[in-house]
């Protein structure tokens, strides 16, 4: 390996390094305590094709 090919893999690695760990403390400040609530008849409903009775009488 050449040392210029040295010097591209070793920017290329701390270049995939950085952007990692923006990206997990990206997740870690914005994403990480964000929970989603899921109802069971809700879930049933959408996944059955049930439509509300919403907007019906329109």
């Amino acid at each position: 390996m050449t040392p210029a090919e040295r010097r591209l893999l070793r920017q290329l690695t701390i270049a995939v390094m950085i952007k990692l760990v923006v990206l997990s403390a990206l997740w870690w400040m914005f994403i990480r305590d964000v929970r989603v609530s899921v109802d069971g008849d809700s879930l049933a409903d959408r996944i059955s094709g049930t439509t509300s009775s919403q907007g019906a009488g329109k």
